[in-house]
């Protein structure tokens, strides 16, 4: 039953990030954020979420300008969420390099 509610949640803060990072990305041209993937804690105190970026090389630093930012990014999520959650959770953020993986195996599999 845990589970069911933690799924909820991580979909819902997915969401919520992907329309906050859509509006503040349409300032900046030439790069695209999305949020692959959230995860949180059985507690619902943390959230882990991993953000793929266009282009890879950009990536680090989106990463690092977000984390810096992170108590806005927080501030805002709260914002949207204030009626369905009564606590919003503490974000870490990580670049979520699965696709740069892929076209690494897939490079290898070439050769």
């Amino acid at each position: 039953m845990e589970k069911n509610r933690q799924s909820k949640i991580e979909r819902l803060i997915q969401k919520e990030l992907s329309n906050i990072f859509l509006e503040e990305t349409r300032k900046t041209h030439g790069i695209m954020l999305s949020v692959s993937e959230c995860r949180i804690s059985p507690d619902l105190s943390y959230c882990t979420v991993y953000i793929s970026v266009f282009p890879s090389e950009k990536g680090d630093e989106i990463v690092a300008n977000l984390t810096k930012n992170i108590k806005s990014i927080r501030y805002a999520l709260g914002q949207h969420l204030r009626y369905q959650l009564r606590i919003i959770p503490e974000l870490r953020i990580f670049k979520d390099d699965t696709l740069d993986y892929m076209e690494h195996i897939d490079e290898l599999l070439k050769k």
